[in-house]
């Protein structure tokens, strides 16, 4: 996982941007995007609650991983899964401290 606004490294693999909305400044040439994932991306309800408040994270993981439960977030997923059976996934996000972001949570998911 890294952020969307690194420049894009030789080792990445698949690039796949996991935000609902698109990242404020960067173009998508820039972005080197192979994919933009909106379908995994926590809903806005559940990103404004947690507001990227690191003391949140943890609650944030457990809503997140209930609404990934959703069928068509749960297909999303899955889709994930199978494109890093074949290749590096590098998942992206604008989100500043990644470590706490739903990328991070994603990363846990698919590597269980």
């Amino acid at each position: 996982m890294r952020r969307i606004y690194d420049d894009p490294a030789a080792d990445d693999g698949i690039r796949v941007l996991v935000d609902r909305r698109w990242p404020r400044g960067v173009s998508k040439a820039r972005a080197a995007l192979d994919e933009w994932c909106t379908a995994v991306a926590p809903s806005d309800a559940l990103r404004t609650w947690y507001g990227h408040s690191p003391e949140r994270f943890e609650e944030f993981g457990t809503r997140y991983r209930e609404e990934l439960q959703d069928p068509e977030r749960a297909a999303a997923l899955h889709h994930l899964r199978v494109m890093s059976s074949y290749d590096r996934l590098t998942l992206l996000t604008a989100t500043r401290q990644v470590h706490v972001s739903q990328a991070a949570v994603l990363v846990e998911l698919l590597r269980s």
